[in-house]
Formats: C-alpha cells, structure tokens, sequence
C-alpha cells in the first residue's frame, strides 16, 4: 500500500487514469517501490498485504483467492494485464494469476466485490490488475539474481531504452525454478514482456504488449492428518501424476485517439492463446484422468469518453470471439512399493472431445456528473453469449453412461452439439461525497454476474442436462470513508453481497457421483480496514484488517434418500479474520539499509457444507532486508515463516465424510538475492 494516498492514481474502475479519491469502490494499490521491496515469489506474498484478500500458496505459484468469497476455484474473479482480460468467459482458471508476471508489474490494483460495468462475467469477487513497466527515454536496465530453500531460484532481468525520437522499448524476463516444499513437487516458470511505446502523431499513441508465460509444475497432492502432523513434506503423488503444463501468449495494442482535450477514443486489439495439459489432482482419486485444453481468441476492447464542464460520459463496446478444443483420456493410476501414485496407464477410453467457439458481444456506458461536493456515477454493460458447442466423439452411449471393460464405475455423459446463449444486464450506482480535501464517504449499488464455464456446460460427468446450467447472479451495497493526512491514510468499507442461483457441486452415492447444479443463494457481508502510516522519520507501518460472515441464505438439494438443507450454515472455507500488518524501518542516518518484519494472521473456518469440522487458522511471520551496497547493488534477504509455523494452505474435506484433507504450507524458508540496477 502506498503512504500518502491522496496522490494515488488508479485506472481499472474507469480504464483511464483517475484519482483514488473519485472513485466509488474499495481498491488496493500496490506501487513499484513495494512491489520491489517484497520481491513476492508467489502472488500471495503481495495481494495478501490487502484488506479482504487472502490467496494462498499450493506449490509452484498454484492458489486459491479469496476476495469477499470463500477460497475456492469458482470462477469469481476478473484477472487483467493491462485492462485485457487474461482469459475469455467460460475458460476461468483459479491458478490464472500465474499467467501474469505480477514480480515484474509496475503496479497491481485489486478492486474488491463486482467489476464495474465496464467489466462483464466473472466479476464477482473482485477485479485484479497487472500494470506493465512504461519504458524510458533513456537506456535503463535491471536484474535480480535469487537463491534459496528448497533450491529456490530466479532471475528478474529487464531492459528499456528509446528508439528515435518517438518510441521507447522495454523487455522483462522472469525465469524462476524450484524443487518445492513437498517431495517431487518440482516447479519451473519462464516469463517474457515485450512492450512497445509509440507516439504516432502528436494526437494518437500506441501502447503494444506481447506477453508469455510458460509453467510447468509437478503434482502435489493433500494429505491426510496423520501425515500432515508427521511428515508434511510427503506428497503422495510422483512422476506425472497431478502435473500441469501451461503455455499462455497474449498480443495486444492499445491505440488512443486524443479527438480533442475533452474526447478521446481507444481501440485495444487483442490476441491470445493459451495451451494446458492437466492431470486434475482433484480428481486422481475418484475419475483419474488427462486433459488438454487448447484456445484461441480474436478480441477487440472499444472505448470513447467525453468530457463536460462538470461531468464524464464513457462508452464501448467490446467484442471476443474465442476457439476452444477440449481432450480428455482416461487414466489409470498405480502405487509404487511406497504407496505414492507415480504409474500412469494410458486406455483406449477417451471421455470427452469437443469444441466450443465462444463469442460475446458487450456494450455499456458509465456517466458521472459533479454537483458541489458529489461526484454521482451511473454505468449499465449488456453482455451476450453465443456458445457452438460440437461433440467429436462418435454416438456411443452405453446404459446409464457406463463404458464396459474399464474397472471403475464412472460415468462420462456426453450432451449433443447445440449452440446456447447466455446474456445479462448488469447496472451500477454510485455517490462520492467529499468532506474535505483529504476526506471523503461513498456508497455504490453493483450488479454481477457467472456465466457458466464451457466446462460446467459440456464435461457433464455424472450431471445430466448440465447444458441448462444458468448464470450466477449477485447484488452488492458497499459503504466506505476514505481519510488522507500528510503521516496516515485510512480506508474503511462495509458491504452487503447477495449470491443467487450459484452453481456447485453435489456429491452422492457413497462419495462417487458429482454433479454440477444451480443451487442456493448465500450471503457475503464483512467490514474491511485498512491503515498506512509514517510514524516516524525511520518507522511506517501498515495494517490490513477485515471480518466476514458468509452464509447460505438457502441450499437444498436430494441426497440419497432424503434432503439436505444448509440453510443458516456458513460457507465452507470462508474465513472469518484475516489481518496483515508490517512494520519497516529506514533511518535517515542509514538510508541504504531497510528491514520490514510482517504478520499475517488467517481466521478459523469451517470444512464443509455442514460445520462439522474445522481448520484453526494460523499466523505467519515474514522477515525482510535490504541494503545498498552501491547506488546500482543492493543486497536483499527474504526470510519466510520465521518461527516455522505448521500450517495448512487448504483444509477441507468432502460432505459426508470426517476425513480432513491438508495442503501443508511453506516451512521456513531464507532467499537471498542480489539487484544491480543501471
């Protein structure tokens, strides 16, 4: 978080540059200065210093956020780079942040509950923003060099200079590798930023970004109590089982048209690919498997803004069209003589084989007016969905979906080729009223919605007629005051976040049958604080506090013989308390040596529907260092869970069963790096 936060400027909630203080949501912003004294090696080490975020580590840079919902891997959250999108609607991935390279950002804004109505489908937790470094005139350059536990390695290396008179470069590279916490658990990333900068006339600028992620990551499996509390590096997978590669490009060029001082048209472009092959973890026991996702997406991202005497109109339309193949063969899985699943057996049985071609089309408009001491906002974004779905596979359907010859009781359903269409309006209020210069209250309405995923839709497993899922609806109220002094700055915000019509997953016979419905309605209301303050010359510090309660406000369904009903129940891993605080230290006498320790402290909360069980929550100390050897070497030491804290990342387990499943957290763990700057 940055000190004086008047000065902050923010770009998601409107697209363009805009003053914090205008702005009628709860954003946290995280500048280059912090992100480079955190170095984060995963993106929890960053987000988590937020109020009301908490994403948390599953090896390699795998997680689970959690912005006003429970941790979970529904496809809640909008992750941008640059204002673009990552993913098309109906491809989420909960491990989608690993497709930026958030270390190199020069900053990171996280708006907290529904998008904005610039933003459409899966805005409903929240909006996280990965800006690109803006190249220099002059030449500059920078690399970091770390090492550390568990053969932690990585280099940051980036570079930017002018070209001509009218165009400047920049290029980052992000190569990192580690073996992991867990045993076999070996991860390796390599990540490329290419951006251009150009001024093609003195009214149109041009802005190009190529980006590429590479991930490939090993398999790490929960464990049971026992092994949790006894040896909490084991890992019961090994070889392939549970791996992961990832190839994600993505090509944008954001042209902006100055019509005049007060119009301005922009035209963004885009291209993205992205190519996974996945043996689902989750999914090893019960429906062992391997599946290969493949897309590709055309995009352009449109918008015109005009400005009045004492007001703002901005309008687009945006337009995705997205090509999706989706392959998955069943596996079979064997122990070796230590009982780790490390043997795969390929069968002649594939699952599923189809395509999807997506295409959305999305206007809105978003009109703010001054009136004294109010700033007044009203936006509305429209957003189809046309879905041509095609089943490759020949019609071979045996009784009850059941494939002879295989030793496994699994059922694959298949729907015919159709084509769907999904569309929604989505509206947004909002009030700011200014106190005084540095003091202002604001209150917003938002609507949100989830269109379902191609996945839910089409890899129906054991759910029949899951072409029929329908969108997730959400309202949200929010309330907030915001206080900037010259030593501290305060932000606090209350919300009230309706959930309808969510799609979740029912389990049944004896632990076997899964099925993707539209059930329940839950309830999401919390308070989130943050402060930052310079208390002295030497010492600042920052605090990041929030409280939850999320609830089914309904949830039915038949089980087996009879009813469950949730009704009352909190959500299943949904934190009541999450806080961070840090206290850093640089003299004026010594300004070349900066040390921060931080706190981080996640709540209680339950495992299941049922609040039958529960995981105590933990807390976690992290050490930092850094001193200047010369003005272009620094020395850097990251010293992670300090106290070697036993703690579990995910904690959960199935309706039904008293069995909880851990995903042991990092033990203590030093790095040690060293930046030269040119």
């Amino acid at each position: 978080m940055a000190k004086n936060d008047y000065e902050v400027i923010v770009v998601t909630s409107t697209q363009e540059q805009r003053s914090k203080s205008e702005i009628a949501e709860s954003v946290s912003v995280f500048g280059q200065d912090e992100i480079e004294a955190v170095l984060p090696g995963h993106p929890s080490d960053l987000l988590n210093r937020a109020a009301g975020v908490h994403v948390n580590n599953l090896g390699g840079e795998g997680h689970m956020t959690s912005i006003r919902q429970p941790l979970s891997t529904a496809g809640v959250y909008l992750f941008l780079e640059d204002g673009v999108p990552t993913r098309p609607t109906g491809f989420f991935n909960h491990n989608g942040l690993y497709e930026i390279n958030l270390s190199q950002a020069a900053w990171v804004e996280v708006t907290k509950g529904p998008g904005s109505a610039l933003y459409g489908s899966d805005a409903i937790g929240g909006v996280i923003n990965s800006m690109t470094a803006t190249p220099t005139e002059e030449t500059s350059a920078q690399a970091t060099l770390e090492m550390g536990g568990d053969n932690w390695q990585r280099a940051l290396i980036s570079a930017s200079s002018g070209i001509g008179t009218k165009n400047q470069a920049g290029v980052s590279y992000n190569r990192t590798q580690s073996d992991g916490y867990q045993e076999a658990s070996e991860y390796q990333r390599d990540a490329l930023t290419l951006r251009l900068d150009s001024q093609l006339s003195d009214a149109i600028n041009a802005k190009t970004i190529f980006s590429m992620n590479q991930v490939r990551q090993s398999g790490a499996s929960g464990l049971r109590e026992d092994d949790f509390n006894a040896s909490p590096r084991s890992n019961y997978f090994a070889g392939d089982v549970g791996a992961r590669d990832v190839d994600a490009f993505r090509l944008s060029s954001e042209l902006t048209i100055g019509i005049d001082d007060q119009r301005r048209l922009t035209l963004i472009p885009f291209y993205r690919h992205n190519d996974m092959t996945l043996m689902p973890p989750w999914m090893v026991s019960f429906d062992p498997n391997q599946q290969r996702t493949e897309f590709e997406t055309l995009g352009l991202l449109t918008r015109y803004r005009q400005r009045f005497e004492h007001s703002e109109l901005i309008t687009g339309l945006d337009i995705d069209r997205s090509d999706a193949d989706y392959h998955e063969r069943r596996v079979i899985v064997d122990s070796d003589e230590a009982g780790v699943l490390s043997r795969i057996t390929d069968t002649d049985r594939v699952n599923y084989d189809f395509n999807a071609i997506q295409t959305a089309v999305s206007p809105y408009a978003q009109y703010e007016q001054v009136i004294g001491d109010w700033r007044l906002s009203a936006g509305v974004r429209h957003d189809r969905f046309h879905v041509d779905y095609s089943d490759n596979l020949p019609e071979i359907v045996p009784e009850q979906g059941i494939f002879p010859g295989i030793p496994f009781p699994s059922t694959h359903l298949r729907p015919a080729s159709q084509s769907l269409s999904f569309s929604r309006t989505t509206p947004k209020l909002g009030a700011i009223y200014s106190l005084s210069s540095r003091q202002e209250i604001y209150a917003s309405h938002r609507h949100a919605f989830r269109a379902p995923t191609v996945g839910q839709l089409f890899r129906s497993g054991a759910s029949a007629g899951t072409e029929g899922l329908a969108p997730v609806t959400a309202v949200s109220n929010e309330l907030g005051w915001r206080l900037r002094q010259s030593a501290y700055a305060v932000e606090l915000a209350i919300y009230d976040l309706q959930v309808d019509n969510d799609i979740v997953t029912i389990i049944d016979d004896e632990q076997v049958t899964r099925r993707n419905v539209n059930a329940g309605k839950t309830e999401h209301q919390g308070v989130e604080l943050g402060i930052n303050a310079q208390l002295s010359n030497a010492f600042s510090t920052s605090l990041a506090f929030s409280r939850t309660r999320q609830r089914y406000r309904n949830f039915e369904y038949v089980c087996g013989d009879t009813t469950c009903n949730f009704a009352g129940n909190d959500l299943p891993r949904a934190p009541r308390n999450m806080a961070n605080m840090s206290l850093a230290w640089q003299p004026a006498e010594l300004d070349s040596l900066r040390l921060e320790a931080e706190y981080n402290y996640l709540g209680s909360y339950y495992t299941d529907e049922t609040n039958s069980a529960r995981y105590g929550g933990h807390q976690l100390v992290n050490f930092r260092a850094q001193y200047a050897i010369t003005p272009n070497l620094e020395l850097i030491l990251r010293l992670e869970n300090v106290f070697n804290e036993a703690y579990s990342a995910y904690t959960s387990n199935q309706v039904g069963s008293s069995e909880l499943e851990y995903r042991p957290g990092l033990a203590r763990r030093g790095v040690l790096a060293l930046r030269w700057r040119l």
